[in-house]
Parts: C-alpha cells; structure tokens; sequence
C-alpha cells in the first residue's frame, strides 16, 4: 500500500493532522513539543485511494531529553520510504528557520512533497500562504487540523500522488496476505520493549534508548511472517500513577492498557537482569483482567547469573518466575536477549503453538465427562450449614471477539453457584489445564445456578 508520510518541525500539528486523516484519535496531541517519537501508521480514512499514513516526531528543534538526533532520524526513514510527504507548517507562526532547513533537506528527496498550512483556522491566516511559497513548494495547501477546514482539498491532492501508483501496482501480481495476530507488546518502562520489535523486526524501526519512557504512543508496526501479516503493537511502558511525571505520560499508560483489551495475545516483557518486580505484576494483573492470551518474555537473560550453565540459568528462571507471576501460570515463557538477538526466534516459535492449540477447545460432551470425573474423584466439600455443590451441567462457549486466538468460557450449570469455592474451582482449572493443554490461554469458569431463586436473578441479568 502506499504511504504518505506527515513531516515537519515540533508542535505543527502534525499528530492532530494524522489523527484527522486517519478519522479516529490514534497518536497523542499534545502542546508539549517533542510528544510523538516513533513512526506511527495507520490507514487514511478520508482518500477514496487507500494509503497508509506515518505520523514522525518533530524534525530540526533540539528536545530537552535528548531525542533530537532520533527523532530527526526516524523522519529520515519515512522520507525515504513514503511515496509522498506532507511538509507541515504552522500559519500562526509563520516561516521559522527550521522550516527553512528542512525545505532545504527535503528538495534532495525524490519523494514529491505537498505543502500544508496548518493552524490556517481563518481568511486571515489563509493570506499568509503566500508567504510560504518561498519555501519551493507552490503556495500550499491551508487546513486546519482542529477545526477539520479544507481536508477535502488535501485528500484530493493526496488522491492524486496515489491513485496513479495504485493503477501500475493492479498491473502486477496480486499477492493476497492472510491477516495475522495482534499482538500487544507490554512491561514496565526500560523493560526492552522496543528492542524486542526491532530484533524480531530486523530493523531500528522504534526508538531505543536507555531512558526509562522512550515510547509515549502505542505504535502498531507490521510484520510478516509466514504468509500472514501481523501487528506488533509498541506500548508505552506502564508505571505506577504516583511516579508519573506528566500528562502525557498518564494518557500513554492508559493507550498502553487500551491496547492490551484490542490485541488477540500479550507478549509481557520482564526485564530479567532485574528481576520480576512489583510493577511486572501489576501489569500481569491487567492481562489477567482482560483474560487475555499471554506470553512472558524474559528479556536481558544475557544477565541473568551469566557466569553459570544455560541449563541451570533457566531452571533458576522458571523457578523466579512462575513464583512472582504465580497467578499468570497459564502463561508459558521464551528467554531472550534483545540487545544480542539471542533466541529471538523463539518467541514466533511459542506463538505459533500457542495459537495452533487454541484453535482445538474442548467439546462440550468431552467437557461434561471430564468434569463428571473430577468431581467424583475429588468430591466438592459443604460449607457448615449448607448444601453441597453439585454439577447438573456444562458447556463450552467461544467469544466471537477472539477470532485469531479463541478464548472459550466454560459456563458450568450448578446447584448454586454460592458454593463454588475459590480453591475447587482452582483444582478443577489444574485437572483442566493438564487433560487438554493450551498453554497461553487462560480458562475461563461462568457458573450458573439453577435453583428457583438464583435462576431468576440470572434471567433478570440477561434482560
């Protein structure tokens, strides 16, 4: 597909322009300069020629974190590799140096380039677009991303960069590609999150640095993989609310839990060399809240007690996790290290039998045996006073969000279901788990009760 990068200096407007283009709100607006530092893509929604548009972070303007130099070469990237680039100014500022630089830096691109006038929010403005044609690219295109004024104009323009392009690639062969997984790769901050995406990737493609909270956006990258193309979902790393420092960061954290409800499977990256940590279960508990599908990454395995066998490495390893993530047991892990590439392979190795035993639940008739077992071998024990448990009935049912990964609930047909203790319904997960083995997949129990009173609160709960 072709793409259209949006590029120019900070705190233009190109974020919220993308956001327009795209039709939905995708990368961070915010007035502090510098907020967007990946490439970030995302279908144009207003072109009737699809194309994909990459948001960048802010070209020429030294940044307080040291991103700068980044920053200018992840612009750098999308020039060369967009089909055509949106120069975005700022009408209320009018020409500024930086502009002037990089209209110099764009005219060695063979990219062509369309100028944009944002912030251009009245006829007053509008005048100034004169002004801008000394920067060589014609008198521009004045919008504003606010207000949405004049995007027709500008998707006009860009239809008319694409649509050419698109009538010589139906001239090719069609190569049709499978649609893949989502996958959300979470963890705390300076866990290795975007050194995972760029080791699987084989390409600097996100930002890396030793600065804890480099990635602010969620930033979805595709990746192929077998035939199919997959979306390798960036997150910002998460922290506790008390240490986070800015706004930004408060509205990163809450895009990174967003993006752990829309994937089909969590990849949980660990920062091994440190250890499993109070944050790292934290955000366990979010996949487990979402009954999300999981992979632990143990990234950094490379420090972790380096001087001793591999064998005896992760015996260590496993021992550490499954004991801080013991409520994640479901969840199998890959070793790895991002920084040598050590073992990255792995991790599409471990998704792909995740996924495969995914797609075989267990029948509801297999289910009801199985269950009709488990309770005469282990019988449910009655609380004082009360009755005890009893099983009148199972079956399997698969949410139909889960597409990729299925995720079935097994909705378990009681007595009452106020007698389903916490730790039977743990044995019957274990007793689960071991005759049909889908590591990664959590299992999920809805119980039912099917007494006269608790039988009508659960019809009035489903009108």
């Amino acid at each position: 597909m072709p793409t259209v990068a949006i590029v120019g200096r900070p705190n233009v407007g190109k974020s919220a322009l993308f956001n327009r283009l795209a039709g939905r709100r995708i990368a961070i607006v915010h007035d502090q300069p510098g907020v967007t530092r990946d490439r970030i893509s995302a279908p144009c929604a207003i072109t009737q020629s699809p194309c994909t548009l990459i948001d960048t972070g802010g070209i020429g303007a030294p940044l307080d974190d040291g991103f700068g130099e980044a920053v200018t070469t992840e612009a750098d990237i999308a020039m060369d590799t967009a089909d055509l680039i949106l120069f975005i100014v700022d009408a209320k500022d009018g020409i500024t140096a930086v502009d002037q630089s990089l209209a110099q830096r764009l005219r060695k691109s063979k990219t062509k380039v369309e100028l944009v006038i944002n912030k251009a929010d009245n006829a007053e403005k509008d005048l100034l677009s004169g002004d801008f044609a000394t920067l060589g690219y014609g008198a521009g295109i004045p919008v504003s991303a606010e207000l949405g004024k004049n995007l027709g104009k500008l998707a006009d323009a860009i239809d008319a960069t694409i649509a050419p392009l698109l009538a010589d690639q139906e001239e090719a062969e069609e190569v049709v590609q499978r649609e893949g997984l989502k996958i959300a790769i979470v963890g705390k901050p300076n866990a290795g999150k975007s050194s995972i995406i760029n080791a699987i990737l084989k390409d600097e493609r996100t930002i890396v640095s030793d600065i804890a909270g480099t990635t602010r956006d969620s930033v979805d990258v595709p990746y192929e993989f077998l035939g199919e193309r997959h979306t390798l979902i960036d997150t910002a790393g998460i922290r506790r609310r008390t240490k986070m420092d800015s706004s930004v960061e408060v509205f990163s954290a809450h895009r990174a839990e967003r993006s752990i409800r829309r994937a089909d499977i969590c990849l949980l990256v660990v920062d091994l060399g440190a250890g499993v940590s109070a944050q790292d279960r934290k955000i366990a508990r979010l996949i487990q809240d979402e009954k999300k599908p999981c992979l632990i990454v143990l990234n950094k395995f490379d420090l972790f007690h380096p001087g001793a066998a591999r064998s005896v490495r992760i015996e260590e390893a496993t021992e550490h996790v499954r004991k801080e993530l013991f409520f994640l047991n479901y969840a199998p892990f890959v070793a790895v290290s991002a920084l040598k590439t050590q073992a990255i392979g792995l991790i599409f190795q471990k998704l792909t039998e995740i996924r495969k035993l995914a797609q075989d639940p267990i029948t509801t008739g297999k289910l009801n045996r199985f269950l009709q077992e488990a309770f005469a071998k282990k019988p449910p024990q009655a609380k004082r006073g009360s009755k005890r448990l009893k099983l009148l009935y199972a079956t399997t049912a698969v949410n139909d969000r889960y597409t990729a990964i299925p995720v079935p609930t097994y909705i378990l047909f009681v007595n009452d279901k106020r007698l389903l203790q916490e730790n039977y319904e743990q044995y019957l997960n274990n007793r689960l788990r071991e005759s049909h083995p889908t590591p990664g997949i959590p299992i999920i129990f809805s119980t039912r009760s099917r007494n006269a009173k608790d039988k009508a609160k659960d019809d009035r709960r489903r009108k």
